[in-house]
């Protein structure tokens, strides 16, 4: 714990701040489903276009489909300037065993991605805040694959599969009307994570566990595959192409979280808010960003060019999520803000460092109830270990210009307008300050190329069949 210290206390101090604020109007839980990965929704209850049969709905069988397609071009910075098509397929089968077959809080999840397209920041970016939460390499591939039972009056629940972590842990419901992949899960847990953890593209094998306490704290804890796609050099997407590897013999990932929510600031004012602090631990093998295994720079040509092999690797963070403004009459409408922090060690991550935040604006005006508006800022800092990597190979290279990674922050704004019942267009804005901490990775293709910000715009249609 000491080797990351001084980034914990950050960390826990803006969490427990918050606790110690909101301690007092905690009332009763305002309970959210987990989104699905493509709108938000729960593919039990949803807004759809109404075209998708569903003849054995009675009996506890539901089909979901939802088509995701958008264009991302950056006018300015990153490797090179250019535009990109990409799209998503998810074909989703809910099972409720309760209609089905008798089986009492019982119920089976999977879906399908069928993935088409180029990513911009692949290609063209080369930078952390992945611009589209639907990038990937194109491909059909399962994702997740569980089945799910309830106790105790469905306040205790077992998942157990393959199985996303993304939509449960380090979540914020504020931050669905973002494009950009993280804000869903976040830049420090996909880059330092091996195959970027539990998320998409790649879900894990897994099982999870949600409990709750009282009205107003819920624990969620879950156990996985540390390696979805399996060790190996390359595309982790490459290596577990169709999602069909099942590993379970990796060294495991294991996430914890706990909730704290309350109803209203003030008695019957219907502004609700959650506090979630959490934390994970892997218990694989992970390289020195640095040294080597004598203690050489990795950039000195006189060693291996081998980062030394260290021990597990962790990380803790907080989220905080609250209704600051709500519309007379109504659940859902109103003003939501969120601000996320996490960190992980310096030694063994390429990113210590996170932050975002942002405000989403909800349903404001009467005739558009459905509309969304969000304005997000994020922030990830290049580990101490990293830079000093880069300072290295100006070191040994003997070019004065080599350039040093620092940080990535990404600006996003982003409306969501229904056109119908289940049929969505997101116009959105980003801009990224320093792609890729502010140049390439010293030791990959493009060694040392410093990167421009870069402005990015997009435009993305949800149609939920």
């Amino acid at each position: 714990m000491s080797r990351w210290q001084p980034i914990a206390i950050r960390v826990l101090a803006c969490a427990f701040v918050g606790l110690s604020s909101i301690a007092a109007i905690c009332q009763e839980s305002n309970e959210d489903q987990p989104p699905d990965p493509d709108t938000g929704e729960s593919t039990i209850a949803e807004r759809t276009l109404g075209l998708l049969p569903n003849p054995y709905e009675r009996l506890g069988i539901k089909f979901a489909a939802t088509y995701i397609s958008e264009v991302l071009g950056n006018a300015t910075g990153g490797v090179e300037q250019g535009a990109t098509f990409e799209g998503r397929l998810n074909l989703a089968l809910d099972v409720d065993f309760d209609k089905l077959a008798g089986r009492k809080g019982m119920t089976a999840h999977a879906n399908v991605f069928v993935i088409h397209g180029d990513g911009l920041s692949r290609t063209n970016l080369q930078n952390y805040f992945v611009v589209s939460g639907i990038e990937a390499l194109p491909a059909a591939r399962l994702y997740e694959a569980y089945f799910e039972q309830k106790f105790f009056d469905d306040k205790w629940s077992i998942r157990a599969g393959q199985l996303a972590a993304d939509s449960e842990f380090l979540a914020s419901k504020y931050t669905d009307v973002f494009t950009n992949a993280s804000m869903g899960w976040p830049a420090i847990t996909s880059i330092n994570l091996p195959a970027g953890g539990p998320a998409p593209p790649l879900a894990a094998v897994g099982a999870r566990l949600y409990g709750k306490l009282s009205d107003n704290i819920t624990v969620l804890t879950a156990i996985f595959d540390g390696d979805s796609a399996g060790p190996g050099v390359g595309d982790p997407q490459q290596r577990n192409r169709f999602g069909l590897n099942f590993r379970v013999n990796d060294p495991p990932l294991v996430l914890g979280e706990m909730q704290f929510t309350w109803n209203n600031i003030i008695p019957g004012d219907n502004r609700s808010g959650t506090l979630k602090i959490g934390g994970w631990h892997h218990f694989g093998t992970f390289t020195d960003q640095r040294f080597t295994a004598d203690g050489r720079s990795v950039a000195d040509p006189g060693g291996s060019g081998l980062g030394q092999r260290l021990q597990a690797d962790d990380g803790i963070y907080s989220v905080i999520e609250q209704k600051v403004y709500s519309v007379a009459n109504s659940k859902d409408r109103g003003i939501g803000a969120f601000m996320r922090t996490s960190a992980s060690p310096s030694d063994r991550n390429l990113i210590d460092l996170y932050t975002d935040a942002g405000i989403d604006f909800i349903g404001f005006f009467d005739q558009r109830q459905n509309d969304k508006f969000g304005v997000a800022v994020g922030y990830a800092h290049v580990s101490r270990r990293a830079q000093a990597l880069d300072r290295d190979y100006r070191f040994f290279t003997a070019q004065s210009e080599w350039p040093v990674r620092t940080s990535e922050a990404l600006f996003t704004a982003s409306y969501l307008y229904e056109i119908k019942s289940g049929w969505n267009l997101l116009p959105n804005y980003q801009y990224i300050f320093r792609p890729g901490g502010g140049a390439t990775d010293p030791a990959g293709i493009t060694p040392g190329i410093r990167l421009r910000d870069a402005s990015v715009f997009g435009i993305r249609s949800v149609m939920k069949f």
